[in-house]
This record gives C-alpha cells, structure tokens and sequence, in this order.
C-alpha cells in the first residue's frame, strides 16, 4: 500500500463502540498520506489518482489494448470522466473518489475489478444508482468474495454528513440492485478476461446467476466505504509525528463509532445484516478543494481543452 495504514481491524478487536457496532462484520481502516518540506504531499495523492484510473473508466479490454501506451491510457480514462459540475460537496468529486477506492481495493486487498464503474456509467443507458465499485476477491482453493463498495469525497464526516452515506449504502443493498450488479458482472465481459482459473470462474458465474436467491450470497458480501474527508488535524499537520498520527487514531475511532451505531439504526432491517462485512475506511486530507481543482485541470489537460 502506497499510503500509512494506522488502524486495520475490526470494532471487536478495537473494543470502541457498544453492542450494535462491536461487531467482527464491522472494520475501520485509517489511511494516511504522509508530509515532505512541511506541507501534506498532494502530488503523491494525486500520482495515485492517475495511476489507477484506469480500472474504473476502461474495460479490461481497452486496458490490455493500451497497456504500453501509458499517455494514450491517461487520455482515454480522461475521455472517460463525467466529472459533474454540481457545486454541492456531496456530488463534487465523486469520481475521484471512486478512482482512489479502486486503487485500494486493488493495493490492499488484491482486489479484481471486474466491472470498471466510471466505464460502465458511460457506456450503458441504465443511470440506475448502485454501488461506486464492483470488485471480487479470490482466496484459496477459489473460494471468494463480492465487493460492493461506495466513495464520498466530503469537507466533514461529523453526525451531519453520514445519514447520505448511509442512504446511499442502504439504496445498494436493495435485492433488485444487488442482483442488477451481479447481472452486470457476469454480463459485461471482463469476467471472462480476468486471471482467475476457470473452474472458479464457473461457479462465479453460477453464484450469481440471477435464477438464485441473493440471501446465501450475503455471506460473502463486502461493503468498503470510503470516505476521503476534509480533516482540521491533517491541515494542522506539517510533519508525519506520532502526536499527529495518535490524533488521527483517536478522531476515526470516534467517527467510527457514531457511523456504525447510526448504520446498524437505519439498515439493520436488512434481511441478514449482520451477514453482510463492512469496511469503513476514512482518509483525510487537509484541504478538498485543491484536489478537486488540480484533478479538473489535468483531466482538461489529456483531453486536450488547455
């Protein structure tokens, strides 16, 4: 992983929360960037920004097609952005977000992204809201697991902001969108290009196969929800201490807590619920709009409009 991870463990094994959020199905992961010359280092961010926009806004095909080309890949990802012009922060930066999830996903988990997102929203007419990533993990002997993910880029994570979050992960879990995303794994293509052994990839296609109920699948479900955030501790920061670090430590336990007690308030209805993994990771930045603003301008820039 190109970032520091500070916490990577379960509610459980961090003993914070109460009994509606200590739970092994509930995870947080903090992920932090560190500083050089005193200042947060936006262009190692941004670097991995661009280095894995490729597995959300290219098929697997059109990857493979340019992989020794590395400036056209960066061009034809760019073509690729919607890049809303919303103002508000929940819709600002979206796909960026989306982008960093990806890159996660596949440095820390060794994650297959089996449906490229930002490539899928373009390419279909269906604008039908489901997960901001798509991703099945293959342990031993094939066994594996779903990966249904969502990324927000917010200026806070305090109470106010997490109840869109929450609805936006509740709207996912619904059977029609579950088995419409599972439909586009197995319909899409890539599936079939991916390194996996075919026997595994069989009886993923027969695990999905919209003829079955999706309550077994809940089994293997994972949601990883990201939430890069504005962070007053890391615009504070000019140096990667341990002062600094403990501070963060402290602040996403806390956040932790007050976001699963208010999921397990919303969601729990769910029909197995407590089947269903859940990963909070929380990221912060020191400021978002310079993100967004840099993000914009090279997106500009490969298509070639400055």
């Amino acid at each position: 992983m190109e970032f520091d991870v500070i916490i990577d463990d379960s509610m459980l094994m961090l003993g914070i929360g109460n009994e509606s959020t200590q739970t092994s199905s509930n995870n947080l992961i903090s992920i932090v960037n560190d500083f050089e010359d005193g200042n947060w280092r936006y262009e190692k961010f941004n670097n991995f920004i661009w280095d894995n926009i490729a597995d959300t806004a290219l098929s697997l095909k059109e990857r493979e097609a340019l992989k020794s080309k590395p400036r056209s890949i960066l061009i034809e990802s760019a073509k690729k952005l919607r890049l809303s012009d919303a103002t508000d922060d929940i819709s600002k930066g979206s796909e960026l977000a989306e982008i960093v999830l990806y890159g996660i996903m596949k440095q820390k988990f060794e994650a297959i992204p089996v449906v490229p997102k930002i490539f899928y929203k373009q390419n279909s007419q269906d604008n039908a809201k489901g997960a901001d990533s798509v991703h099945i993990v293959v342990g031993e002997n094939g066994r594996f697991t779903l990966w249904f993910g969502e990324a927000k880029f917010y200026n806070s994570i305090e109470d106010a902001r997490l109840p869109s979050i929450i609805k936006s992960i509740g709207n996912s879990l619904k059977t029609d969108k579950l088995k419409k995303e599972n439909s586009i794994i197995t319909n899409l293509g890539d599936l079939e290009l991916i390194d996996i052994d075919n026997e595994t990839r069989v009886e993923i296609k027969k695990s999905l196969s919209n003829m079955n109920s999706i309550d077994p699948l809940k089994e293997i479900i994972n949601i990883p929800i990201l939430l890069l955030h504005e962070c007053p501790l890391t615009a504070a920061a000019n140096e990667f201490t341990d002062e600094y670090l403990e501070g963060v430590r402290v602040y996403h336990k806390e956040r932790a807590v007050s976001y699963f007690k208010k999921q397990a308030k919303t969601l729990s209805r769910i029909f197995k619920y407590s089947s269903l993994t859940f990963h909070l990771i929380l990221f912060p930045v020191p400021e978002k709009e310079p993100i967004i603003n840099s993000f914009v301008s090279e997106v500009s820039h490969y298509r070639g409009e400055q």
